[in-house]
């Protein structure tokens, strides 16, 4: 069977013979219902766990309404427009709102930036602002001692509205709810307190029952309450097909829900082999973003096996303390003990990295010079076909692959 995966702006192909393939993971087809504002407006007017926003808040209360940086794919500009509708058809003054763009640890925006993710409308009619991690107010603290310090304007609101879109996150389990607050909203410090549980086992992508940094998370929706949530599932085109609003846990869990009947895969088992690949340009313009396919990849390698990596990277590393971070280390677990004890943002995707070569070699097949692939614990290759070969000499003709092409968005199970 030839397989084909997306590489840059083009594909890279191998020969499979076809009784070796488990499964070829594709998304689940669903049919949205409705979609964009229709969509948005449908959630609104059929909250879940909370009354409608009429019934929660008041005129005269100082609203605001927490979305992500420009970092994140949520279309802000879509969904802000049918929410302030209704918050002005429920006696709010367009004055008492303010947006926070949650920057959790990433810079700050432009003016352009900032309008371009509000969309003219909001921009032109409301308070936007950045979140401020010098300028916060200490709520309290989880019972491990995180300290939940949220940005003034929020902590001082009358009402917390939450956007976001839920999609899955490798040590969160999933985004959406209560992130756009914490640690969107906070500081530096209590980030990389709560951050610093990543290297945590049930810490993973599509967990959110027992895991230690998610339960955190929920700690600190007690402790700087959320008023109601607007969450969106985003296709592979980044369009809003499926919304959910209300209550912060279980509007979010019915969003996961969605996410999981369109984006997890069931397998049979796990392979010996693992092609993956984030389906190509712009995903893959760096190590940084196509490191997301490799986490999900995890899921569905077994122990000792090999995971093929398709990405070009033809920018490098895409970010200056993941680079340093990987560069430097002299083993893969360096940078396990490194993230526990100085938990930064991008030398925790090294340090995730070292976490599935735990289990597992990497071939990555890529744009990048092959001895720095060879010094960040990786071999390197620059045709699929060859590194599956080599995967086929060492686990045996008998070897089981699963293919994953589009491995940042659809999740293994077992």
């Amino acid at each position: 069977m030839k397989i084909e995966v997306g590489f840059g702006t083009g594909v890279q192909t191998a020969d499979v013979p076809e009784k070796n393939i488990l499964k070829i993971l594709t998304p689940n087809q669903l049919q949205p219902e409705r979609t964009g504002a229709d969509s948005v407006r449908y959630a609104l007017e059929h909250p879940v766990g909370t009354g409608r926003l009429e019934e929660i808040v008041h005129s005269g209360e100082k609203i605001v309404i927490i979305t992500s940086d420009i970092t994140r794919p949520m279309p802000t500009y879509t969904a802000l427009p049918v929410l302030l509708d209704y918050l002005f058809d429920a006696g709010i003054k367009a004055d008492d709102v303010t947006l926070v763009f949650a920057l959790g640890s990433h810079r700050s925006h432009t003016a352009e930036e900032q309008q371009h993710l509000a969309g003219n409308f909001a921009y032109e009619t409301i308070r936007c602002v950045d979140s401020d991690p010098a300028d916060c107010i200490h709520m309290g603290d989880t019972s491990r001692g995180t300290p939940i310090d949220i940005t003034r304007v929020v902590a001082e609101a009358d009402r917390r509205i939450c956007l976001g879109n839920v999609e899955y996150h490798y040590f969160a389990g999933y985004s959406g709810g209560i992130k756009a607050i914490f640690p969107g909203c906070s500081t530096p410090a209590a980030i990389q307190a709560n951050h610093s549980q990543m290297t945590d086992a049930k810490a993973c992508a599509g967990n959110i029952v027992d895991n230690p940094l998610r339960d955190e998370l929920e700690e600190a929706a007690a402790i700087c309450p959320v008023d109601f949530i607007l969450n969106v599932v985003l296709n592979e085109k980044k369009e809003i097909i499926y919304s959910v609003a209300g209550d912060i846990q279980k509007a979010h869990r019915q969003g996961c829900a969605f996410l999981d009947r369109l984006y997890k895969v069931t397998i049979p088992q796990r392979s010996d082999i693992v092609i993956v690949s984030q389906g190509g340009a712009p995903k893959d313009l760096n190590l940084y973003q196509t490191q997301k396919a490799l986490d999900n990849s995890k899921h569905a390698i077994k122990k000792g096996g090999t995971i093929i990596l398709v990405g070009s990277c033809r920018e490098g590393f895409g970010n200056a303390t993941f680079e340093d971070w990987i560069t430097s280390a002299e083993t893969p677990s360096d940078l396990i003990r490194r993230v526990r004890e100085d938990f930064r943002l991008g030398g925790h995707k090294a340090a995730a990295i070292a976490m599935v070569l735990e289990n597992a070699g990497i071939k990555l097949v890529s744009d990048m010079d092959r001895d720095t692939v060879s010094s960040i614990f990786m071999e390197p290759y620059d045709q699929l076909q060859k590194a599956v070969d080599d995967a086929f000499a060492k686990h045996g003709s008998d070897a089981s692959v699963i293919v994953m092409p589009y491995g940042g968005s659809t999740l293994p199970v077992l």
